[in-house]
């Protein structure tokens, strides 16, 4: 499948790590924006200031969440690659689900393994949505004829005669 094809392994665990830590202080942030805004005193200048306060101070702490979720999660993606020798769906899906359990592991097994499904439904969901997306736009360009940049290369129509350039033109005249 050519969605695998991704940069090799000790790269992708700091790809995504960056990446994971960059959504959860974007998202973070605008979340944080609002609930400052809205838990503010009343006034323009309170809410302002509330909002830009609480997103300094939680939204690294969101983007750093996500960084751990991010790196542990291609770290053990990594491993499956190596040990399965393959890379495909299951892998995600396994490392979702062991990546659930470990960040729970504090909170006993019971926790773990209300984690580790979670994860692993999670990106059964997720993987699932990319594969039905893929083949349904596999399907849409199935149908449609190939791309032609020159309509002096199609052949010509019955009883017709074929443009100048064409093989064969001077048999026509």
């Amino acid at each position: 499948m050519e969605e695998y094809a991704r940069e090799p392994c000790p790269w992708r665990i700091v790809d995504d790590c960056g990446g994971a830590f960059t959504m959860g202080v974007i998202g973070g942030g605008v979340f944080q924006a609002i609930k400052g805004f809205r838990n503010a005193p009343v006034g323009i200048r309170h809410r302002f200031r509330g909002s830009i306060s609480a997103v300094r101070i939680r939204a690294p702490q969101i983007g750093g969440s996500f960084a751990v979720w991010g790196g542990l999660f291609s770290t053990i993606d990594c491993g499956l690659v190596r040990l399965r020798g393959k890379e495909d769906p299951w892998n995600s899906i396994t490392s979702g689900a062991l990546t659930g359990a470990v960040l729970a592991a504090r909170s006993g097994p019971l926790a773990m393994v209300g984690s580790a499904m979670m994860g692993g439904i999670l990106l059964a969901l997720i993987e699932g949505v990319g594969i039905l997306l893929t083949r349904y736009t596999a399907q849409q360009f199935r149908n449609t004829p190939p791309f032609i940049e020159d309509p002096g290369q199609l052949p010509p129509k019955e009883g017709s005669a074929p443009p100048p350039g064409y093989p064969g033109y001077g048999q026509y005249q």
